[in-house]
């Protein structure tokens, strides 16, 4: 994912079931692990839940917790 293609949001990674803010390109999360649910950075857990159910994102999604940005290597 180049700078110019960057999207701000939470990102789901569909094999952990964690999700992540990103509002910066510190770290630009990509597939097939991250999954874009919404562009918008205030959504609640329990609206990211139900995106995440209603796009059939992951199996469990009332199981989906807030998870850290990985670190840079």
């Amino acid at each position: 994912m180049t700078q110019e293609s960057f999207r701000s949001g939470i990102y789901l990674n569909v094999r952990e079931g964690r999700v992540v803010r990103i509002s910066s390109p510190y770290w630009q999360p990509g597939p097939p692990d991250w999954v874009l649910v919404t562009q918008e950075l205030n959504a609640t857990l329990l609206s990211v839940r139900d995106i995440i159910r209603e796009q059939h994102l992951y199996v469990s999604p009332q199981d989906v917790a807030w998870g850290q940005v990985p670190l840079r290597e």
